[in-house]
């Protein structure tokens, strides 16, 4: 199967399990989405929505938020991630729109990325959800959802991602594609503990995949001899030294030996990893 077979299969089946793709920020106008997507930056959409009604109340639009001050602001946001930087951001852009833009946000990719606190995910969501154009907005979630499941391959950077699902997700759908995957990942393909036994994804999703391909645990292991067990050498041991595997990924190792075939002799499960794509 090609990746662009894999992606128009995975793309159907999430369009199943989430019926209705659409950014989960709660806005009115573009200038709402703009400033909510701002704030939603390392930061939960429910934690945003929490903050923008009355945000939104006293500074209805930029030429209102463009006469505030940072410390004015900060009080309507301290509860979301970084709300010193973000509150200087929000009054800079605020005067930007007001003084550059004729109080408007601008449909331009090139230039929302003026705006201050705006950068290329914030511009693609801008210019994806508020005008409907084609644009993969490349967040932690659809970072690590194009990685594990292998649409993508093994892309280390937001950029690096954008540009493969390009290549393998026709323009029309970019913007349905960004939603599904976000979705899938805030609710299902979590960052610590993915819901594999619930996702429709699982016989196409290579991280699923390295999973099931683990040791199984080994029974009869005695702590009390060490706290790790080496197969390999068949030896106990307490202190572990690292390796990096063949895929990147840093590994528990027996220090006498190198081998990553390593148990904990208290669980018995194996100690390897596989790649992961946690950002």
């Amino acid at each position: 199967m090609t990746r662009k077979e894999k992606a128009a299969l995975v793309l159907d089946r999430l369009r199943v399990a989430i019926p209705a793709p659409e950014t989960e920020l709660q806005y009115r106008t573009e200038f709402e989405l703009l400033i909510a997507v701002i704030l939603s930056a390392q930061c939960t959409d429910e934690r945003v929505n929490l903050v923008t009604p009355a945000l939104f109340e006293a500074y209805p639009d930029a030429r209102a938020m463009a006469e505030a001050e940072a410390d004015e602001i900060f009080p309507f946001i301290r509860s979301v991630t970084y709300p010193n930087n973000k509150a200087t951001a929000l009054a800079k852009t605020a005067r930007m729109l007001r003084d550059d833009f004729g109080g408007e946000v601008p449909r331009a990719h090139a230039d929302l990325v003026k705006l201050a606190g705006v950068g290329r995910k914030t511009a693609n969501v801008v210019v994806s959800v508020a005008f409907g154009d084609a644009a993969i907005a490349v967040d932690t979630h659809v970072f690590r959802v194009a990685n594990r499941i292998g649409i993508v391959r093994d892309k280390k950077t937001p950029d690096g991602v954008e540009k493969a699902l390009h290549r393998v997700i026709p323009r029309d759908e970019w913007a349905e594609a960004h939603h599904l995957f976000i979705l899938h990942g805030r609710y299902t393909c979590l960052a610590r503990a993915p819901k594999c036994e619930v996702c429709p994804l699982t016989d196409l999703c290579d991280y699923f995949a390295s999973l099931q391909a683990l040791p199984e645990p080994l029974k009869g292991l005695d702590p009390k001899q060490g706290r790790y067990y080496s197969k390999t050498a068949k030896r106990y041991f307490d202190t572990p030294a690292t390796k990096v595997d063949r895929h990147g990924t840093e590994q528990i190792a027996d220090p006498w030996s190198g081998s990553m075939n390593v148990f904990d002799a208290r669980t018995g499960q194996t100690t390897k990893k596989v790649k992961d794509y946690r950002v």
